[in-house]
């Protein structure tokens, strides 16, 4: 509420005309307090804080008495997918040698393994370290599009930087490297 406070005029002293009088202007704030506290509390209460947008990964736990039970998997249901230090992207079936993989091309061949082999598809990704976080997520992403449930993701080893030299890839492993036996990387 405002109010406005005028005084009488009064005759200045010794002087021939009335001095005009002052108003005094008076402002009750109070309401506008009471109206940003209700504000603040309505969007107090009312705000919905946003989901943090993690991944929520689980491992499973390591413990040298009790390993994980093993599972045996198909050489053709195995889809192995290997991300290189420079974010580009190779897959192999089974035993076959990786062969190179356009990103915009992942997809379709997921799609063809799950159309191929359904649900039993599995997929193993091994992401070089230097790789971008980036990869990985889109990556499982699209395993989550297609709907292949059963995937890993596992070290990118020197046995990977092998693989992909005898394909004819170019990594940044070291010289040296054993050949791979074909058959006898992931016999189960």
């Amino acid at each position: 509420m405002g109010a406005v406070d005028v005084g009488g005029g009064r005759k200045a002293e010794g002087g021939p005309s009335w001095k005009r009088p002052r108003m005094a202007i008076r402002i009750d704030m109070t309401p506008m307090v009471d109206i940003a506290f209700l504000l603040l509390i309505f969007f107090m209460v009312t705000t919905v804080f946003r989901l943090p947008q993690a991944m929520e990964m689980l491992l499973p736990e390591s413990d040298p008495d009790n390993p994980p039970p093993t599972t045996k998997i198909f050489k053709k249901k195995l889809l192995t997918l290997i991300v290189m230090e420079n974010d580009s992207l190779a897959y192999a079936i089974g035993d076959d040698p990786p062969q190179p993989l356009p990103w915009d091309s992942l997809r379709p061949i997921l799609l063809d393994r799950k159309d191929l082999y359904g649900d039993s598809v599995v997929a193993l990704t091994k992401i070089h370290r230097k790789a971008k976080f980036e990869s990985m997520v889109n990556v499982v992403d699209e395993l989550n599009v297609v709907g292949i449930t059963r995937f890993s993701i596992d070290k990118y080893t020197t046995w990977e930087d092998s693989l992909l030299r005898m394909a004819n890839f170019q990594t940044s492993g070291p010289e040296g490297l054993p050949e791979p036996l074909w058959g006898d990387a992931q016999e189960e």
